[in-house]
């Protein structure tokens, strides 16, 4: 049989635990998100849309925030024209290629573009922090932020959505007066680049001459 003094130690315990326990639970739903920076090397894919629908693509996206380099494989539609394209950005060189294996042949562009790691800059305001899903069971939603804030470049608004844990972007719109609303969605994301070659040019795009019109990354990609 279990003395009072023992018992009353056990509830004593036991209940400092517990308040602990709800300490900490509140806590963590006390903080609030923060402005957070995707993992430096991402494989994954993505889909565009741009003026209404009339323009999309769909893309497997290779990213390298060390190197400051973007590997591209789409297709889509633009102007009522289909379109596959392969292409290289090379932020640091100031280079984009545009790859034909099949006919083995290279384009290569001046780039007009300054490298921007993949983030939430520490300006941006939150909007929301919601499950996507259901949050009835593990499994069935996924905790994301969503930020708001505007490009000082152009001036076009962006609306971001990452994860809350590792900041794995999910969708962005951005609106300029320029592009118009463009919508891109993210998924299919995974940590890491599983062949690094991807970024280096094929042998038959090293006498390629650089053409005269420069491009940036979005007139390049759209």
């Amino acid at each position: 049989m279990i003395s009072s003094d023992c018992a009353a130690g056990f509830i004593m315990r036991t209940s400092l635990f517990f308040g602990l326990l709800l300490f900490l639970t509140e806590t963590c739903l006390a903080q609030k998100p923060h402005p957070c920076r995707s993992p430096p090397l991402l494989s994954g894919s993505l889909s565009v849309s741009a003026r209404d629908g009339q323009d999309w693509a769909f893309a497997k996206y290779r990213y390298d925030a060390f190197g400051q380099r973007i590997r591209l494989w789409e297709f889509g539609q633009h102007d009522s024209k289909s379109f596959h394209l392969n292409m290289l950005f090379l932020f640091r060189e100031g280079v984009v290629y545009t790859i034909d294996h099949k006919n083995k042949t290279c384009q290569k562009n001046p780039l007009h573009a300054t490298f921007h790691p993949t983030e939430i800059p520490r300006n941006a305001s939150l909007l929301a922090q919601v499950v996507m899903g259901s949050s009835s069971a593990p499994g069935e939603g996924l905790l994301v932020n969503t930020w708001t804030g505007v490009v000082p470049e152009t001036q076009g608004k962006y609306l971001a959505t990452v994860t809350e844990f590792g900041c794995i972007p999910v969708s962005t719109l951005y609106h300029s007066a320029e592009t118009g609303w463009v919508v891109t969605t993210y998924f299919d994301a995974v940590k890491g680049i599983e062949d690094p070659d991807q970024f280096i040019p094929p042998s038959f795009c090293t006498d390629t001459q650089t053409e005269d019109k420069t491009l940036d990354f979005f007139s390049g990609f759209l």
